[in-house]
């Protein structure tokens, strides 16, 4: 987790997927957690699709609380504290069985099952964390050595091989 204290940004800490209605009218699903408030007041991400369940943000908002277990509150500028909405979290049997959409989104497919939504932190789902963004797993330059290496050890034993082959071959030839 990459903490941004944007308080729009949300990870899930553990399983779990993000709802978005597309334009077709559609649900797609996504671990990126990169939201804006759209000119509407409603929570989307950067490419303007809306959150699903939609979560209107009233104008005026000072602040604005994402707990936990998905609870959305907004404080006004006098300092009145209210909930506006409750973030749910869609899980599935078969996490890699979804169909990838591009910009981050996924599809619900046959093999991924139907999807389970339920609210951050129960029924095994993960729990949000505001202000933060879910980081890549992978180190790039860990990755690009192990690959030399890979390289290098096929190369040893390709020669091992062939020199071997060619004592085999000198030997059938010579006797």
């Amino acid at each position: 987790m990459v903490n941004t204290q944007n308080p729009l940004d949300m990870a899930v800490a553990g399983e779990g997927f993000f709802q978005i209605a597309q334009a077709d009218g559609t649900i797609a699903y996504t671990r990126d957690g990169n939201f804006k408030i759209s000119a509407t007041g409603q929570i989307v991400t950067a490419s303007g699709a809306a959150l699903q369940p939609a979560i209107t943000v009233p104008a005026g908002t000072a602040s604005i609380t994402i707990g936990r277990d998905g609870t959305v509150s907004a404080q006004s500028a006098a300092g009145a504290q209210a909930a506006i909405g409750q973030i749910q979290i869609a899980r599935f049997v078969n996490p890699s069985g979804l169909q990838a959409m591009g910009q981050n989104l996924l599809k619900e497919t046959a093999a991924s099952g139907a999807p389970q939504v339920v609210a951050p932190g129960t029924a095994g789902a993960g729990t949000l964390q505001q202000g933060s963004l879910e980081a890549s797993n992978v180190n790039v330059v860990e990755e690009m050595v192990s690959m030399i290496e890979t390289q290098r050890a096929y190369e040893v034993n390709s020669k091992a091989i062939s020199a071997v082959d060619g004592m085999l071959r000198f030997i059938n030839n010579n006797m």
